[in-house]
């Protein structure tokens, strides 16, 4: 049996990402049921850590109406890549109306015929947290740097391609595009967008609740609620030793890139010129935001 333990290079990190997703040999196979797809089904799909925690709270908050009565949001907004894996079955009935789903696809990866909910983020951002969140999870803490992260995990990932896939979308009538910065700046307006978004009835008294059970304070202070905890205890079965730590909700703000190096931002820079600006026209992040809401 290969001993069950995180990674402390990055060569170790990917085979450990790799044996998590391939299927151990004699082990039940997921179902293969195809997926139903209804029109009022809500795919909430941004790049990771880039606001989907926050993201499936909302959602849920509004059509449930403050519903708290559940160990994972993920198994209430189920992870649409990894609920086969876990026992979840995908074409379920779910708590209320409409269905929800999370998943971090690519446009043409997802289901069409559905809703599509897209939040990007600053890529410096989405690279500190992304190594955070790792760290402890899969990473043995204080084993692979921050920089060997970015450079060797982050910059060659999928960051870029996501958005490269949803921005030529964003004015779509199934499509609704978000800014993690704009979320964070009035957290009020994206909830009033979501509900009409999803059709679900908004009120004064809805919106307070939804502002109070999305803010950082309450998940931080319900922080089991958002970790993961079932794709956890999935790890620990398989390749990884009990005790990690996947927490979501750290610190709730804009700005981590600060924490990152001149030169690890002007590699990410220098990534964002290489594939998003020929494609898309955009110098920038900042390019970007401007663009979402002038």
């Amino acid at each position: 049996m290969t001993e069950r333990r995180r990674a402390s290079t990055v060569s170790e990190y990917y085979d450990l990402q790799k044996r998590l997703w391939t299927p151990t040999p004699g082990a039940s196979k997921p179902s293969s049921e195809p997926f139903n797809v209804r029109s009022s089904d809500v795919f909430i799909t941004p790049f990771s850590k880039s606001g989907t925690t926050w993201l499936q709270q909302i959602f849920h908050t509004l059509r449930t109406r403050g519903d708290t009565n559940f160990e994972d949001i993920s198994a209430v907004v189920p992870w649409l890549e990894v609920s086969p894996m876990l026992g979840i079955d995908l074409n379920a009935e779910q708590r209320a109306h409409p269905r929800g789903y999370k998943s971090h696809a690519q446009r043409a990866d997802l289901p069409r015929g559905a809703k599509y909910i897209v939040s990007v983020r600053h890529p410096a951002d989405v690279a500190y947290s992304l190594f955070k969140f790792m760290e402890g999870w899969f990473i043995e803490p204080n084993t692979i740097s921050l920089d060997e992260f970015v450079r060797e995990v982050f910059l060659p990932g999928a960051y870029f391609d996501h958005l490269l896939s949803w921005w030529p979308h964003r004015l779509d009538d199934d499509v609704l595009f978000l800014t993690y910065e704009h979320m964070s700046d009035d957290l009020s307006a994206t909830i009033t967008r979501i509900a009409q978004f999803c059709n679900i009835p908004i009120d004064e008294s809805l919106l307070n609740l939804t502002l109070e059970r999305a803010s950082f304070a309450f998940m931080q202070h319900h922080k089991t609620k958002f970790d993961d905890a079932l794709l956890r205890a999935k790890t620990e079965e398989s390749v990884l030793p009990h005790g990690s730590d996947s927490a979501k909700v750290r610190t709730g703000q804009v700005g981590d890139r600060a924490r990152l190096s001149d030169t690890l931002r002007a590699d990410i820079q220098a990534q964002w010129a290489a594939k998003i600006t020929p494609k898309l026209g955009l110098e920038q992040y900042d390019t970007l935001l401007k663009a979402v809401y002038r």
